[in-house]
């Protein structure tokens, strides 16, 4: 489920290409911290989906794939 990461990723960078503009207009503190604060988060999403895409982490559990095996009675 490696798409679901790209899409992910690409929804990060939509977010990013309209936010982009308005940041440098921040003026008062608290907008100064608010932006601050969302490109930690933005970081943080990006992050954790190249990890998912090189593998160095497990996907979430709802993406997960399991083999499926017949169970038998022992």
């Amino acid at each position: 489920m490696r798409h679901y990461a790209i899409l992910r990723i690409l929804l990060a960078a939509f977010f990013l290409y309209f936010a982009w503009p308005l940041i440098p207009k921040a003026e008062t503190q608290i907008e100064m911290l608010f932006w601050g604060s969302w490109m930690v988060f933005l970081l943080l999403v990006i992050g954790a989906n190249f990890a998912t895409l090189l593998k160095l982490a497990d996907p979430p559990v709802m993406e997960q794939e399991y083999d499926k095996q017949r169970q038998t009675d022992s």
